[in-house]
């Protein structure tokens, strides 16, 4: 009984946390550095290699709209240049993916032939930092993870100026 309370309870603490670290940002990460999103000149799983990313983090794609598109496609159309069947297309110049998920995320640019000659980009995406960190504790008794989490949460959930309160009896 007390190994699925404390089963219960780490998943309901996940979940509150979870809720808790949606709003915070991440990294933002210029696809393709100075050059951006272009046909020449630019290796991007090279690029892409040299990065960690993360649930939260943000990919901005900036390129010649008149050339070029990004295309969201499946790991299946990624390997076969494929965009007729996108799982979203983004046509701005300008665009910013903000990484919702974590696995496995796959960009093309959907103008015939740009993808295989390498226009293309395939990521991993990771669980944000505080998933990482909470998973630490899943070993320990929920009673460390908890007291640590309540020491962190005034921070993750309190604006600047929001009014403190203290625990404990009432000075009266």
């Amino acid at each position: 009984m007390a190994w699925i309370n404390s089963k219960l309870f780490f998943t309901s603490l996940m979940i509150l946390v979870a809720l808790i670290g949606v709003g915070v940002g991440g990294t933002v990460h210029k696809v393709g550095d100075s050059s951006g999103w272009t046909m020449m000149g630019v290796d991007y799983q090279a690029w892409a290699s040299s990065r960690t990313f993360q649930v939260g983090d943000s990919l901005v794609f900036e390129y010649n709209n008149e050339f070029h598109d990004v295309t969201e496609v499946t790991p299946h159309d990624f390997e076969l240049c494929y965009s007729s069947n996108p799982l979203a297309r983004y046509q701005t110049g300008s665009d910013t993916v903000t990484l919702t998920k974590p696995g496995f995320q796959h960009f093309i640019c959907g103008v015939p032939g740009h993808c295989d000659i390498g226009q293309k980009l395939g990521i991993l995406v990771f669980p944000p930092r505080w998933v990482q960190w909470l998973l630490q504790f899943r070993d320990q008794s929920d009673h460390q993870a908890l007291l640590c989490l309540l020491h962190l949460l005034p921070l993750a959930t309190s604006p600047t100026n929001a009014p403190q309160y203290q625990m404990g009896p009432s000075p009266l």
